[in-house]
């Protein structure tokens, strides 16, 4: 059971984030993040994991699919992830280390927050797929750039959103033609921002963590890709 604490922390987050918004800001020059980026360890532990977790629930939720084709792209989703998954983890052994051993301290965390955010049905599964996905992937491609070069070289596509042209066109055409899965959708779109908040939050650096001054900016950019995408959708963030 979710904690009232994270309930009321996450909550707080999302208004905090909303207040923020600020497009005109986040279409100019990107965001230096290197003040509040995690140590190198922690980086690739927690995006390794979130990957694997990601493919691990875009697969079951490809059995609930209305359609074949919302079958397919829900295997896009997965297939994706753990295409990333596999690039993160090879980026780990080849420093030397044990990849399940930099995934363990953040299993607890994740496996919360994809528990609360796995959706009723197929179709918010595969918001949740789309939009946390996207939050957590645009975050982690933002910090890329303040690790070592060599890193950065190596990852420099592994965020990108090759997946999203897909999953759009495939809960387009199912919120046209009933226009019910659009309202819930959008409603389930605003739900999943505090809980991916607190995922976002916990991949920074922990003693940046509570210092709005510095995460005002980094909200500010994610929430305006964020409404980008559900514009995309014809939804409102």
């Amino acid at each position: 059971m979710v904690s009232w604490w994270n309930r009321k922390r996450a909550a707080r987050l999302a208004a905090a984030w909303l207040a923020s918004r600020n497009p005109k800001k986040a279409s100019g020059e990107r965001l230096r993040l290197d003040d509040v980026s995690p140590e190198l360890d922690v980086y690739l532990g927690q995006a390794a994991y979130l990957q694997l977790s990601m493919y691990e629930t875009m697969g079951r939720a490809g059995a609930a699919a209305p359609t074949l084709s919302g079958r397919l792209v829900t295997g896009v989703l997965a297939t994706t992830a753990l295409e990333r998954h596999r690039t993160i983890v090879a980026e780990i052994e080849r420093n030397g280390q044990d990849p399940a051993e930099l995934m363990a301290p953040h299993r607890e965390a994740i496996d919360r927050f994809l528990e609360r955010t796995s959706g009723a049905d197929w179709y918010e599964s595969m918001l949740t797929g789309y939009v946390t996905a996207g939050i957590l992937n645009d975050l982690f491609d933002d910090l890329l750039r303040s690790l070592p070069i060599d890193v950065r070289q190596r990852l420099r596509t592994v965020f990108d959103a090759r997946e999203a042209a897909a999953v759009v066109e495939e809960l387009t055409a199912h919120i046209e033609a009933d226009p019910r899965v659009g309202s819930r959708l959008a409603m389930w779109g605003r739900r999943l921002v505090g809980d991916t908040l607190l995922v976002a939050r916990s991949a920074l650096a922990s003693h940046a963590r509570e210092d709005q001054s510095r995460l005002e900016p980094v909200w500010t950019e994610l929430i305006a890709a964020h409404s980008r995408r559900m514009d995309a959708l014809g939804l409102t963030a």
